[in-house]
């Protein structure tokens, strides 16, 4: 009989809600907040609302059949697609590291003094030891990483209760609408980077080893727990995120200097001018812990994909090291990191498309997960949420080139 406590289950969406708080979401929360003011609230909550039914399906995927996403699919994919799939999915990886070690890095430059290239070596060591946790199986990689989400949800609530906040703007910010052309970019910003390749693929294989030996009764009991707890861990995220929203907005309402707010390192310099040196303080080491903890469940998902399209395994050490070099190297030719985080989320963009794909194409196969397969109405939301993200993640590529 499945008898196993909640304690134990939990954890698998706490680590891919993570890649909810990522360096890019921190960049384009703070943007928003402090261009648009609370007027972009909505996007925010619209957003996290969207990721949840695909993270469950995520965990469904990986429930039902034991296996992740990229593995499942290998089953239904011929070889030359499987290839594609991967191949595709290496050059995200590389471009999530970007976003990764740069939001690690820029946290270690503002709290330190010390050059990017030098911190992005420190992110580096700490990320090795981040992912050593998994020879030791699945649950020490699982608190580590949300010890860290919980560091951030920390540091944000601090922000949040340390600057004042208008309640009714923040209210009136819930309501949907779009000023000018600048928050409609702002918007396609905030959703295009709210579903993320690498969330889907490690949150299939947390949950794959979960129902083994639990029969169906057992099975069905722990698809109802996930769902729960993604619920929770993403509403979490949501509330990180708009929190992040609502500071920026708080602090840069009706300031001269708002507008040259356009990255990490002037969004720091800003609330140090306007809030005070705590606040600017609590904002670099969330983004510390928010690099540093995305970038290991990156290179987890990595590891995922791999295994699962191209049955290839690497030592994690090589994986690692091979993944973050351009994100290194792009360090030490002293790229403007606003620059190269925009960059990677536009090749983030081109992904997504084929992780939706994949989960969908798995999730819907009942010679895969029986009775367990999503039925019309599930199929029907996840391809709208698909229609939504990948048009504005058009919208987000044209914009990009156009300027």
């Amino acid at each position: 009989m499945f008898r196993r406590s909640p304690v134990v289950l939990a954890g698998p969406a706490f680590v891919a809600s993570v890649a909810y708080v990522d360096p890019g979401n921190v960049a384009t929360n703070s943007v928003a907040g402090a261009t648009s003011g609370y007027a972009l609230a909505w996007v925010v909550v619209g957003a996290g609302l969207m990721a949840m039914p695909v993270q469950y399906v995520a965990a469904k995927v990986g429930i039902a059949t034991g296996r992740s996403v990229p593995r499942s699919a290998k089953q239904v994919m011929n070889k030359p697609t499987r290839v594609f799939m991967w191949l595709q999915a290496e050059v995200v990886a590389m471009a999530t590291d970007v976003a990764e070690f740069l939001g690690a890095a820029v946290g270690l430059q503002l709290l330190f003094g010390l050059g990017l290239l030098e911190s992005g070596l420190i992110t580096a060591a700490v990320s090795f030891g981040v992912l050593a946790l998994q020879r030791r199986g699945h649950r020490p990689f699982e608190v580590g990483i949300v010890a860290f989400l919980a560091f951030i949800v920390v540091g944000v609530a601090f922000q949040l209760f340390s600057v004042g906040i208008d309640p009714g703007a923040a209210a009136a910010g819930l309501v949907p609408g779009i000023g000018d052309s600048t928050q409609l970019v702002l918007a396609v910003g905030i959703v295009g980077a709210t579903v993320m390749p690498h969330a889907i693929y490690a949150h299939s294989a947390l949950t794959a080893g979960r129902a083994r030996g639990v029969g169906r009764a057992g099975r069905t009991r722990l698809l109802g727990f996930q769902r729960t707890e993604v619920i929770v861990a993403l509403s979490i995220a949501g509330l990180v995120n708009l929190s992040m929203l609502l500071v920026a907005a708080g602090v840069f309402s009706g300031s001269p200097i708002a507008e040259g707010v356009d990255g990490l390192e002037a969004a720091h310099a800003g609330l140090g001018q306007l809030a005070g040196g705590a606040v600017a303080l609590a904002f670099a080491a969330t983004l510390l812990a928010s690099g540093l903890s995305s970038a290991a469940v990156g290179t987890y998902s990595g590891q995922v994909v791999m295994e699962g399209f191209v049955d290839v395994r690497l030592p994690l050490l090589v994986r690692r090291t091979v993944t973050m070099l351009p994100a290194l190297v792009l360090l030490a030719l002293g790229t403007s990191p606003t620059a190269a985080l925009v960059g990677s989320q536009v090749v983030l963009c081109f992904g997504i498309p084929f992780a939706l794909y994949a989960l969908m194409r798995v999730a819907r196969d009942e010679s895969l997960l029986g009775a367990e397969a999503i039925g019309r109405p599930m199929t029907v939301l996840l391809g709208v949420i698909s229609a939504i993200v990948i048009s504005l993640n058009v919208v987000l590529i044209v914009d990009t080139f156009a300027g």
